[in-house]
């Protein structure tokens, strides 16, 4: 078999790898969206001790410091599986770990295949997020079915794939909306009508819940309702590329149909739970707030808000793109950019829906056009739907934080719909799933 390094297009930028990846021809299906039931692989109570302490937010969300939170949780944490090396181990060694918590009975895999109805909740019992988990059949892009909205990097790709190729499985769901209101949204509601099978509490304060539906016609229902219908990633897409990447691996050598042809996936019907969508803000540690002010001061109109509070409230009701500069004595706000400089700066090939979003004038206009940063995860940091932690980090090493506003959904749709990207780092769509609530075996 190929490596990792072999069967994946090398030397490409994020637009024409996502274009490789995510176009790449696999075997059409039915008419639309499919959504497969499997036996999930679960963690036991009775072995393991309380959910809580053994799951975890997506991996993308956790950096070295949670790692080590995590893993002081307990020896079972699902953080030891998805993300090994920063636990001190390979790979290879995670693969063998998940087969034997599977011998020691620390994970059971369930006795027939089954979809799984996954909640959300709040402190006040209010439910944030309820869809379906299941094995999500793999399309290319260009069959209209699941549609991406970012570009993906070949380096985070190379990575999910060779832990997905040495764990041989999916460790946890990507997430996607789609809109619904039929038969499967019945399905799911009913489903949480009754006892849940799993029920826990999180530090964040929500409370997370299983069911599964074991019912074939039930899953007959939901095959028939989805059919049709197209779904949007709101957040996977290096996972959803990886799975690509898998299947892809699998049929150039000859393997034919298999589990490699579908992916973990959590469906939530975004006209039943209407998703939250955040904002991604970027720290720059190496720009200074004063000569980020400076610098912008030829191309927006700056103004300083009395605090950040009343910064924050300007920054939601500007009518255009508008940034909150914070990290130094005071919030700076920038708006109004310039119509000649902001033209200059968008690409001719995009959509005037695309050059207005807030996101593409925050990387075209102003990092990579005024401050001149290169766009890299050692110049560039985010954060993740909080301005305070933002601020916080941009005061802690000297650098600026850019506040922005979110995205909106019916946005990202249409530029979605029309083949296009959002920039990276746009969009921060929530509740998350938790992860190793449900993981599928390949094999």
């Amino acid at each position: 078999m190929p490596t990792v390094d072999d069967d994946l297009p090398s030397g490409l930028g994020p637009e024409e790898f996502s274009a490789r990846i995510f176009g790449t021809a696999g075997p059409r299906g039915g008419g639309g969206l499919e959504l497969a039931p499997f036996r999930g692989v679960r963690f036991v109570p009775e072995v393991v001790g309380d959910l809580a302490s053994v799951t975890m937010p997506p991996y993308d969300l956790i950096d070295e410091a949670g790692v080590l939170r995590l893993m002081g949780n307990g020896g079972h944490n699902i953080v030891r599986l998805n993300m090994p090396r920063a636990a001190g181990e390979s790979y290879r060694e995670a693969g063998a770990l998940l087969r034997r918590w599977l011998d020691e009975g620390a994970l059971a895999i369930d006795p027939e295949p089954a979809l799984y109805v996954y909640e959300a909740a709040d402190a006040d019992g209010g439910v944030l997020q309820r869809g379906l988990i299941g094995a999500l059949g793999l399309r290319a892009e260009a069959d209209g079915v699941v549609l991406p909205h970012e570009n993906v990097f070949p380096g985070p790709v190379r990575d999910r794939l060779a832990l997905m190729t040495a764990a041989r499985a999916n460790l946890e769901p990507i997430f996607l909306v789609y809109q619904g209101g039929g038969d499967a949204a019945r399905i799911v509601d009913g489903a949480g009508a009754a006892p849940p099978l799993v029920e826990f509490r999180t530090e964040d304060g929500l409370t997370h819940r299983l069911w599964r539906i074991a019912d074939p016609s039930l899953h007959a229902r939901v095959a028939a309702d989805l059919r049709g219908r197209q779904a949007l990633i709101a957040d996977g897409h290096h996972r959803y590329a990886t799975y690509r990447a898998l299947q892809a691996r699998h049929h150039a050598a000859g393997d034919g149909p298999g589990p490699w042809d579908q992916g973990l996936a959590l469906l939530v019907d975004s006209t039943r739970y209407p998703p939250h969508l955040g904002a991604i803000h970027r720290v720059l540690p190496g720009l200074r707030p004063d000569v980020a002010v400076e610098r912008a001061r030829g191309v927006f109109r700056v103004t300083e808000p009395d605090d950040e509070a009343a910064a924050l409230r300007a920054l939601a009701e500007a009518p255009g793109p508008a940034f909150l500069l914070g990290g130094g004595d005071r919030p700076r706000l920038l708006t109004h950019p310039d119509p000649a400089r902001l033209a200059r700066a968008m690409p001719p090939d995009h959509s005037t829906r695309w050059c207005g979003l807030d996101t593409a004038v925050l990387d075209r206009l102003l990092i990579g056009g005024v401050w001149g940063i290169p766009e890299n995860e050692d110049a560039i940091e985010v954060v993740h739907d909080d301005p305070a932690a933002a601020i916080a980090r941009a005061r802690r090493t000297g650098g600026t934080a850019v506040v922005l506003n979110p995205l909106k959904v019916e946005d990202v749709l249409a530029v979605a719909g029309e083949g296009e990207r959002v920039p990276r780092k746009s969009t921060s769509f929530g509740p998350k799933p938790r992860t190793g609530l449900v993981l599928r075996l390949l094999c």
